[in-house]
């Protein structure tokens, strides 16, 4: 089953989740793992050969808080976590893991990652999701830490706006052919797609799931301006427009958590500005605060899984920059400010964007940790954009076009 791969993937998803700190310990035989607390951070040990007569002084000595042993009793894999205070197990898992040529092989390692943050911090976790990205035109997916690149959208037109359903076994996304775009709602395991009945001669783009999957908002853009719509794709029905232009443009629609409103962009202000509506259209209200005359236009919203936030990139100074927007307070902070960084796309855990950025010359995807601002590098190729966050992958869907 390849335990030094499952365990090289569990420690790279410990350390990419920045709830732990991974250090290497002498021989390369082990990792040591530190979790922030207040005060300071707490520090976890794994090792190869862990014993169930676990030397728990040693590992105090070692400022360890949790040692975690993974290992196989025949077709399954055990990973059991050692909380050192306590001097005993806090808990054990048994996950069948293929084998490491089976295409769900990591996915699975991922899901075995999540249990034992779970396990250790009460915290779920986000090893097991996948980013979809658009290179070339052709929609892709990869999992969040770099690795098992695919493609999944089917067609040889121009694919663009890749969005997740919210529970990550559907895709919406548009075709772009001749001057109009079309939408098309793709299943993740089995790759068949329909489309999303429209009238055929606009162009429609940046779908938006809502969270029971039953509506999708989206842009449509005529000769009299964009505006933003919604239509029930559980039905293929009852097409609904929420805004009306009257010489200014409405786009890029995002679901609240609770379905009760969408964040958007609107031009009304003059420059693109985010704005705010209940979910039939009502209410409609500037969200993100600006200086007129001084703030640059503001694009790509996405509301936060947990429902307090809403990120989006905001023009500074002729480039392009990422802010978090506080729903409570209507606070906005700048998240970063090397390059030109776009496009940001939320982690289920509401604690991580991924984002484009030309940071290193190229553009490319990264994400970012807000709690302690550590950015890596997601996918290294250039002329990745428009990336989309999963939610948690309990069965890891996949598609082959």
């Amino acid at each position: 089953m390849g335990l030094d791969s499952v365990r090289a993937i569990v420690a790279r998803d410990l350390d990419y989740s920045d709830r732990f700190e991974v250090i290497s310990l002498p021989g390369g035989d082990s990792i040591r793992l530190a979790t922030p607390s207040s005060g300071g951070t707490k520090t976890a040990h794994s090792d190869r050969t862990l014993s169930a007569a676990l030397n728990y002084p040693l590992y105090q000595a070692l400022g360890a808080d949790f040692a975690l042993d993974i290992t196989a009793a025949g077709d399954t894999t055990v990973g059991t976590l050692h909380d050192i205070a306590a001097a005993g197990v806090r808990r054990t898992v048994r996950a069948v893991v293929p084998r490491s040529t089976d295409p769900e092989f990591r996915q699975a390692v991922h899901r075995l990652a999540d249990q034992m943050v779970q396990a250790a911090l009460g915290t779920a976790g986000i090893a097991a999701t996948r980013v979809l990205f658009v290179k070339d035109g052709k929609v892709y997916q990869i999992d969040q830490d770099g690795a098992d690149q695919k493609l999944v959208s089917s067609s040889d037109r121009q694919a663009m706006s890749p969005a997740w359903e919210s529970d990550g076994r559907r895709f919406a996304y548009m075709e772009f052919q001749a001057g109009h775009g079309w939408l098309y709602v793709q299943e993740m395991a089995t790759g068949k797609r329909s489309a999303v009945a429209t009238t055929g001669t606009a162009l429609d783009f940046t779908p938006a799931f809502s969270p029971d999957g039953q509506t999708l908002a989206f842009s449509r853009a005529t000769e009299e301006g964009t505006d933003i719509y919604t239509i029930n794709v559980k039905n293929n029905c009852c097409l609904r427009r929420l805004t009306v232009g009257h010489f200014s443009d409405n786009l890029s629609p995002t679901f609240s958590p609770d379905g009760q409103r969408i964040a958007f962009v609107s031009t009304r202000p003059g420059l693109p500005q985010i704005y705010v509506m209940a979910a039939d259209g009502t209410d409609q209200q500037l969200f993100a605060p600006f200086d007129y005359g001084v703030t640059g236009a503001s694009n790509a919203p996405e509301w936060s899984p947990d429902g307090q936030s809403v990120a989006f990139h905001r023009d500074v100074a002729g480039t392009l920059q990422v802010f978090v927007l506080d729903v409570r307070t209507r606070t906005v902070r700048q998240l970063t400010s090397v390059g030109r960084n776009e496009d940001p796309t939320w982690a289920p855990d509401s604690r991580h964007l991924a984002f484009v950025s030309d940071r290193s010359g190229y553009r490319q995807l990264w994400i970012i940790d807000l709690e302690t601002g550590r950015i890596r590098p997601l996918l290294q190729q250039s002329g990745a954009r428009l990336p989309a966050w999963s939610p948690r992958l309990s069965e890891a869907p996949s598609s082959t076009p």
